[in-house]
């Protein structure tokens, strides 16, 4: 039997890892808080593999076995014989915390448990995490399936065993791990966040369209994609709680959220999960 690995929130960062992780030849339980989003998260999961099955990626033989590997859920308790769980619930830290101190209850002694946290202090979530040594930050990138880099990021407590053990997972799924020290953002956000934030300062101020404004990085700084359509593609609301916590955490108004991103989080225009954002987007 494929090696377990649980995966808690199926959103569109808890589906992708459960997706690669299925691709990669392991078995996933993909949990929720209703049985609505979690059917939900199943269903993008598979629409995301029937594209795999129409481009000649993967065989329709191999779907049918990755959905036969996937145990979706809401109940906890179906984690207890899990090797590894991977935490991708909402950027909240409250929210993480609960989540992580019913799982490290529940998974046995030995269970891996990993946090996605795109920002939030590893130390700071251990505290809610029984023996913290086994604890440790795995940060997949959006889209999961497409996206090669996994930041590993040890807690205080967390033991040198636990670092081999992330990094090993994330080179079992098809990743390249970096080991990364702990910091507000690590090292991706705390570079890359910024330039969201200040071209959404660019956009407000009305300095150029948001269309110019990412053709001038693609075209002048060779970006694959520009500042303004990468928010909408992270989520507006991601973007603005990542900037609160470099900006409380740092001190520094550099890192002071762009107002904007404010308005649009109250508008509900979170980018292309809500189909407006910077841009507009179909349904």
């Amino acid at each position: 039997m494929a090696l377990s690995i649980g995966v808690i929130g199926a959103g569109t960062m808890g589906r992708g890892i459960a997706e690669t992780a299925l691709v990669s030849g392991f078995s996933v339980i993909l949990l929720d808080t209703s049985p609505e989003i979690a059917a939900r998260g199943v269903a993008g999961l598979k629409k995301s593999l029937e594209r795999g099955v129409e481009r000649g990626r993967i065989t329709r033989e191999s779907m049918d076995d990755m959905l036969g590997r996937l145990t979706p859920g809401t109940d906890l308790s179906l984690l207890k014989d899990c090797s590894v769980v991977l935490e991708a619930v909402y950027e909240d830290p409250d929210v993480k915390s609960s989540v992580l101190t019913t799982v490290s209850q529940i998974a046995g002694s030995e269970t891996l448990i990993g946090t996605n946290t795109s920002s939030l202090s590893i130390s700071r979530l251990a505290r809610k995490v029984a023996s913290p040594e086994r604890f440790v930050g795995i940060h997949f990138f959006n889209p999961v399936p497409v996206m090669k880099l996994v930041e590993i990021i040890p807690g205080e407590n967390t033991s040198s065993s636990t670092v081999s053990r992330a990094r090993e997972l994330a080179l079992a799924m098809g990743k390249t791990p970096v080991v990364v020290k702990e910091c507000p953002g690590f090292v991706v956000n705390r570079l890359l966040c910024p330039l969201m934030n200040e071209a959404a300062y660019l956009f407000m101020e009305g300095v150029a369209s948001a269309e110019d404004i990412d053709t001038a990085m693609k075209l002048g700084a060779n970006h694959p994609i520009g500042p303004l359509a990468l928010a909408d593609l992270v989520g507006i609301d991601v973007l603005l709680a990542i900037m609160e916590v470099l900006h409380s955490e740092m001190g520094d108004d550099k890192y002071k959220p762009c107002p904007l991103l404010k308005e649009m989080v109250a508008k509900g225009h979170l980018g292309r999960k809500t189909g407006q954002g910077f841009y507009s987007y179909g349904p």
